[in-house]
């Protein structure tokens, strides 16, 4: 994991802002969900699973989701508590595509307090409701759920779950991919060693 001291690499933080000033782009240039991130994960057998989730926050501490603790990807990264994030802003310049990997810990509860009131009510609601990932029998089940969930903060605030949180994924390497003509893309990568940050470009 990285130490605390490396999140003032000046290599590092240059990364992080490359990759902050191109999520503002891509969000300007109209792309439909910029903060949209494939999040590939694996088990203890290493059997490896994609999905797609949002990015909450980003800053030199690393890259932020939530979910539920008791979901598949909660136990894959309980398992191998390593996991690699892609982002693809087709309406950017001539398409660019980000590639983060990293080791996963837990985000801190009082930053996941914060951004689960900031949620609307019903997805607060939902989070209770959800057993995710496990069977449903029936979509009436769920709806059950949503409605004694409903019965029970009907008069009250909706309070983050124990089960539900934010993770946190402290990057070793940040890869950076501009489209170019003839499949001759830019790709320019960071990447922490022994001494540090390093940069360099990368063959299409």
């Amino acid at each position: 994991m990285t130490t605390p001291h490396e999140f003032s690499d000046p290599v590092y933080l240059e990364a992080v802002a490359q990759f902050r000033d191109l999520l503002d782009e891509a969000a300007g240039a109209g792309e439909p969900e910029p903060t949209a991130m494939t999040l590939a994960t694996a088990d203890a057998q290493g059997r490896v699973a994609a999905r797609i989730v949002l990015l909450k926050a980003v800053d030199e501490r690393g890259f932020v989701f939530y979910t539920n603790y008791d979901s598949a990807k909660a136990q894959q990264l309980a398992a191998h508590p390593q996991a690699a994030l892609c982002f693809l802003w087709k309406t950017l310049r001539d398409v660019v595509q980000v590639r983060v990997e990293g080791a996963v810990g837990k985000a801190g509860a009082e930053e996941a307090d914060a951004y689960f009131a900031s949620r609307p009510r019903a997805s607060r609601i939902g989070a209770w409701a959800s057993k995710q990932s496990q069977t449903l029998v029936a979509r009436g089940e769920l709806d059950a759920r949503i409605a004694e969930a409903e019965r029970r903060y009907a008069d009250a605030d909706v309070p983050r779950p124990p089960f539900w949180g934010g993770y946190r994924l402290v990057p070793d390497m940040i890869e950076l991919w501009f489209g170019q003509r003839a499949r001759l893309h830019d790709r320019v990568r960071y990447e922490r060693g022994d001494t540090g940050w390093t940069k360099w470009l990368l063959y299409p």
